[in-house]
């Protein structure tokens, strides 16, 4: 069985997302929507970080229970220098760059989930689709929420 490779894959996107996330309404706190609600969705990953650890035992997989929740120094140091050197577009490009990479990010997720739950109803396993049924849902709303933000700020980055 192969399960155990999907939830490992899984916990690594989910942390990814979390991060993602975090990182976007940190980059964007003028935006009180993508501010708070990035937030709120982060956790979400977060959570599921922990469910896909706790399942992940019945299939093998040692994986941290903790999400991780912020980018190492030197990726910090990274960043930071290439906004002081200014390698990057304007603010407005820069959202439309961190909200499309959140909706890659969390289409990439929601097609581990779908993979997942079709699996554990292939071989009926029940705690494992029940886990599914929890996280799915709120990896597409993760999805569709950067997808809206992504059609409300495109045209007035685009064309000004």
């Amino acid at each position: 069985m192969k399960l155990g490779l999907v939830l490992h894959e899984l916990h690594r996107s989910e942390n990814d997302l979390g991060i993602e996330l975090l990182q976007v309404s940190e980059r964007n706190k003028a935006d009180h929507e993508i501010y708070h609600l990035g937030r709120d969705l982060a956790k979400w990953s977060q959570n599921h970080v922990r469910e896909i650890a706790e399942i992940g035992k019945q299939y093998g997989q040692n994986l941290d229970p903790e999400p991780k929740h912020e980018l190492n120094l030197a990726e910090k140091l990274r960043e930071k220098g290439s906004d002081l050197i200014g390698r990057r577009g304007t603010p407005a490009l820069l959202m439309l760059r961190d909200l499309r990479e959140i909706y890659m990010k969390a289409s990439g997720v929601s097609a581990d989930w779908e993979m997942l739950a079709q699996a554990a109803q292939g071989i009926k396993h029940t705690d494992l689709l029940e886990v599914t049924k929890r996280c799915h849902p709120q990896t597409l709303r993760q999805m569709r929420w950067a997808n809206a933000m992504l059609k409300v700020n495109s045209t007035q980055a685009l064309i000004t």
